[in-house]
């Protein structure tokens, strides 16, 4: 049994007690737990994360997608390993992640923990804690009310790196932000080596547009969405930087998965759009710098199946439902690049909140290219959320038909409509926690039977 001080102990035996009647009482409570073992001991992460590798996943989009292709590519190179799957990424919902994995018993074999992290808490994580692996998926303009701009994300994260020297980074490439760092840190790069679009111009509403070292407008030799690509300053000679894993080939598109090739490989992503193959390559760069097999990763990435909430297909009713997250213009506009992928008539149903954790600030939604939507053979447009009647007025002016628009103000009336739908596809793009409401009503309902 390992040794550990008393109250390390207590803390431990108290916090899994809750984590029980948590589950129990409320099929949650992911975050609770982790405040009353930090209560009783501030310094409880230096004794659960003691006997683990950790790779830490951060950045605005992709974290929980990305968090998920890598915990089962190493569960399924057989390596023992947890994640913080339900999404609780703050360092609350971390410390409950390891005391609800917490042995008193010690193993001899090496343990992985691929966590997930809101990227304000990383500084509050390395505190206490060396990764072995921190990696960041990408920087956009995401709850700018708590956030701020990209470049204070930047810097919150940044702050947390300085801290742990020692760790390995595995950085996309493509992301302007994080080109010439200046760490003492190994650092690894992923990046795409072609075009989904072959566009070299970027958008008015796009983020980081001008260089990080003299403000003059980036070029492209290719954008692939957003302000991610392959940049170039053309005043002071920043560019990306060199990379160490690349996805070299997009050779089908579909709106259930892509067919690319990586580092001169064939892999099948089980899950649509440009932002999923990044998941899917960043994924890859963490499980090799693992020293997984590219075999066991080419099988992992083949069946791969949705996190909760990301392009997670629910049946309602002999309806095929695709719930998918949707918190920022770059993330909302790759969704959407994912609906026109399908050409098929389906129905939409759009909610929009504004939660603390969705922000309270809706105006983003002016940057979002709904009007591309208006090309599309939608029937159906439900709309709902607390903000129900900011989006109808945004879809209005995008060109999309009034008369196809159903307002719904309770999620009963959502279902109703769904269920009445002539066509059996429906696509549902939902903020943080429009999606955490809906998907918890659909368990009350029985369509769901396993919540987290």
């Amino acid at each position: 049994m390992l040794k550990i001080n008393i109250k390390s102990f207590f803390s431990i035996i108290i916090s899994k007690i809750v984590i029980k009647l948590s589950k129990f009482l409320f099929k949650g409570g992911s975050n609770f737990p982790g405040k009353v073992a930090l209560k009783l001991d501030k310094n409880i992460l230096k004794t659960i994360c003691k006997d683990y590798k950790i790779i830490l996943i951060t950045g605005t989009n992709g974290k929980t997608t990305t968090t998920s292709m890598v915990y089962n590519m190493l569960k399924d190179g057989k390596k023992r390993v947890i994640t913080n799957n339900t999404g609780a990424n703050m360092l609350t919902g971390i410390v409950s992640c390891f005391i609800e994995n917490y042995s008193f018993k010690k193993c001899s074999e090496t343990n992985y923990a691929v966590i997930e992290c809101d990227e304000a808490n990383v500084p509050l994580f390395t505190d206490y804690i060396t990764p072995e692996i921190i990696t960041v998926t990408n920087l956009f303009r995401d709850q700018l009310d708590r956030y701020g701009e990209v470049y204070t994300t930047l810097n919150k994260i940044l702050k947390g790196i300085k801290k742990v020297p020692l760790s390995n980074l595995i950085l996309n490439g493509d992301e302007s932000l994080l080109g010439d760092l200046n760490l003492p840190n190994r650092t690894i790069y992923y990046g795409f080596n072609c075009s989904p679009t072959n566009r070299k111009k970027v958008d008015t509403n796009a983020d980081a547009k001008f260089c990080k070292k003299c403000k003059n407008p980036y070029k492209y030799n290719f954008l692939t969405y957003n302000h991610l690509g392959d940049y170039y300053c053309e005043k002071c000679g920043y560019k990306r930087p060199e990379l160490d894993y690349t996805l070299d080939e997009i050779k089908d598109q579909t709106p259930d998965g892509s067919l690319v090739v990586i580092n001169e490989k064939e892999y099948y992503i089980n899950q649509p759009g440009t932002y999923n193959m990044y998941n899917a390559l960043c994924a890859y760069s963490i499980a090799m710098v693992c020293g997984i097999s590219t075999s066991c990763i080419y099988d992992s990435l083949k069946k791969q199946k949705s996190s909760f909430g990301r392009q997670e297909v629910i049946n309602i009713e002999g309806k095929e439902v695709k719930i998918i997250l949707v918190k920022n213009p770059a993330g909302y506009d790759q969704a959407i690049n994912t609906l026109s992928l399908d050409n098929r008539t389906f129905n939409l149903a759009v909610l929009l909140n504004d939660n603390y954790a969705d922000g309270r600030d809706v105006s983003w939604i002016w940057d979002v290219n709904f009007e591309k939507l208006s090309s599309l053979d939608i029937d159906k447009i439900m709309i709902s959320g607390i903000r129900l009647y900011d989006m109808a007025v945004r879809l209005k002016v995008a060109g999309l038909p009034q008369d196809n628009f159903i307002i719904c103000k309770h999620y009963e009336n959502l279902i109703d409509e769904v269920k009445s739908c002539k066509s059996n596809t429906v696509y549902v793009l939902a903020t943080y926690t429009a999606m955490i409401t809906f998907r918890k009503f659909l368990n009350f309902k029985g369509y769901i039977k396993k919540l987290w």
